[in-house]
């Protein structure tokens, strides 16, 4: 199959269309931009919950899964790393991203990733909800990444998904302060009321 040549003008997006490929460079590197489907998406700047949320889960995984102490380690995990998936692509950017050594041995100098992870973790917020579980998941979902999870700050609930076949499955919900053995973190011990500390 072909692509059309008027999709083909930039070597580095080989099948957006020329005015979404401008409008994404014209971002400010302060805006929260995605491209999903060939269209633009403009994303609210995240809420100060959202970030310490991110950071503090980020926090909770680094040591034992990157570095190896106080758990098995075997994973790269990056906070808000740009992924381009797929052939068009898609350009989205998950709030954390992991992926298993034994597909990235080493963390690739590069400003932007186009093996997918196999972990993602979105933090959701009410002005972007929507967006994450529905265009954004179909993207990892067909891209094959093995568990998403979402984060909720304001109800204090994470949700744990695990891709099964070609639909992702719920594994289990937790909230509060639960004390939680989530997949494929489950080497350690959460605890949830760390990411919902102020």
């Amino acid at each position: 199959m072909s692509t059309d040549a008027a999709l083909t003008v930039d070597p580095e997006f080989p099948n957006l269309r020329p005015e979404v490929v401008a409008a994404w460079r014209a971002a400010d590197e302060h805006d929260c931009v995605e491209v999903v489907d060939g269209e633009l998406v403009a994303l609210p700047r995240p809420r100060a919950t959202h970030a310490t949320s991110a950071i503090d889960l980020a926090s909770s995984l680094h040591l034992p899964f990157r570095r190896g102490q106080g758990g098995p380690g075997g994973w790269i995990i990056l906070p808000e790393p740009e992924l381009r998936l797929g052939a068009r692509p898609d350009v989205v950017v998950p709030d954390l991203a992991g992926w298993r050594r034994e597909r990235m041995p080493e963390l690739p100098d590069v400003a932007h990733f186009t093996l997918a992870p196999d972990w993602v973790c979105e933090v959701l917020s009410p002005s972007t909800e929507a967006y994450d579980r529905g265009r954004k998941l179909r993207v990892y979902r067909r891209e094959g990444i093995t568990h998403v999870w979402f984060v909720d700050p304001a109800e204090r609930i994470l949700e744990v998904f695990r891709l099964t076949g070609d639909l992702y499955a719920l594994v289990d919900t937790w909230s509060d302060g639960d004390r939680v053995r989530a997949e494929p973190f489950d080497a350690i011990e959460l605890d949830l009321a760390q990411l919902w500390a102020r």
